[in-house]
């Protein structure tokens, strides 16, 4: 069986966009002369074969179809990909099926094709509501085409959600403060406020070697933060994970599944998966390259690259990365028997005399919030 309640994902990874955005690390590729639909649809059927069988009897509890920009496939598409999961594991009657789309490529007949084929949620890529800063971002649409995207998802969908990107270049609390409350005068349950951070090998982290892109240093991102979570929790939409506000019950569960490290299987290039098998856990990852990835499954039945055992420490120590960007923390009973010890007691004593963590009655451990600025030192402290 899957995690301890059941929950097992399936993330299904489109991996072309209309154009390459400069802050953007994703496994994105960009191909004018179109995509061949059909095929990759029969390779992505191969895969969810190929991976059911090494773990059968599953519940999906949640699918996920991201990118690049899963919203230039054809609804036919998507209904070929959720047939082929449903041939091969049981597909909850409550499953969360969600979409992420670019404002650029909504269009309110193919949300509601996407609905007929059984999308219940979307996730648009809004990621600012400032025509200047979408076009630095390297964005395609305005604000407004953006906003009109976000109406077309409410009256298409009962669950969206949409991204915006902060701690962007000269941006101050008080510009961020106007953008986020419009922002959350749209939203529904549910939003995704990223802090921008500058990747290798991009084009934004180029000019920011150069100097010629300057983001916000620690003290103006610590206030950019700080205003993103009051105004948040003043509208009733607090973090439940570090960059994910939402109503209660609003969570993503596809999301959920990741940090509470459960069970999930990658399908499409470049995916990443977690499997149990014979009582490990598995780390699997596909082939990058959509062409290469395409073949290779074409030849052997899955993309696979690697598929790797996890040692009980690498394990313990994902947990912890993982569940502890959540505002619930992890279970320390869970982690106790992933681990087969306790988490050292005086490193637990330290972290919560400087106020970073905190225990509850019911033996979760979770981090509070001025401990969220520094959640990687305090997990490493606490894995050390």
């Amino acid at each position: 069986m899957s995690g301890a309640d059941g929950e097992f994902g399936v993330y299904i990874h489109w991996p072309f966009c209309l154009s390459k955005c400069p802050y953007c690390d994703f496994n994105s590729h960009v191909r004018h002369a179109g995509v061949d639909e059909a095929r990759f649809a029969r390779a992505f059927a191969a895969e969810i074969a190929a991976t059911a069988a090494r773990a059968p009897g599953r519940s999906v509890s949640s699918i996920f179809f991201g990118g690049g920009t899963p919203s230039l496939m054809q609804p036919k598409t998507i209904a070929a990909v959720l047939d082929a999961i449903a041939r091969h594991w049981r597909i909850a009657p409550d499953a969360e099926v969600t979409l992420e789309a670019n404002p650029t490529s909504v269009e309110a007949t193919r949300f509601r094709g996407y609905r007929a084929a059984g999308v219940n949620r979307v996730s648009l890529g809004v990621q600012a509501l400032d025509d200047q800063a979408l076009a630095e971002l390297g964005r395609l649409h305005s604000a407004r085409e953006a906003l009109d995207a976000v109406g077309v998802a409410r009256a298409a969908f009962e669950r969206y959600s949409f991204d915006l990107i902060y701690a962007r270049p000269g941006q101050t609390p008080q510009q961020w403060a106007s953008e986020l409350t419009q922002a959350l005068t749209e939203a529904g349950e549910h939003i995704s406020l990223y802090q921008l951070t500058i990747e290798p090998d991009t084009p934004f982290a180029a000019l920011h070697a150069s100097g010629k892109l300057r983001t916000p240093d620690e003290d103006a991102a610590r206030a950019l933060y700080d205003t993103t979570q009051e105004i948040c929790a003043a509208h009733r939409l607090p973090a439940y994970e570090i960059s994910n506000h939402a109503r209660l019950g609003g969570e993503c569960r596809h999301n959920l599944i990741y940090w509470r490290a459960h069970e999930y299987a990658g399908i499409g290039p470049g995916a990443h998966g977690r499997l149990d098998i014979d009582g490990a856990r598995h780390a699997t990852a596909t082939e990058k390259r959509p062409e290469s990835w395409l073949m290779r499954v074409e030849a052997r039945g899955d993309g696979l690259v690697a598929d790797e055992v996890l040692t009980r420490e690498e394990r313990c120590d994902e947990f912890l990365l993982m569940g502890l960007r959540l505002a619930e923390g992890i279970d320390l009973r869970r982690y106790a028997e992933l681990a087969g010890r306790v988490l050292d007691q005086q490193r637990i004593a330290a972290l919560r005399e400087h106020g970073l963590i905190e225990t509850t009655a019911e033996g979760r451990l979770r981090v509070t919030l001025p401990g969220f600025p520094v959640l990687d030192a305090v997990v490493a402290d606490l894995a050390a």
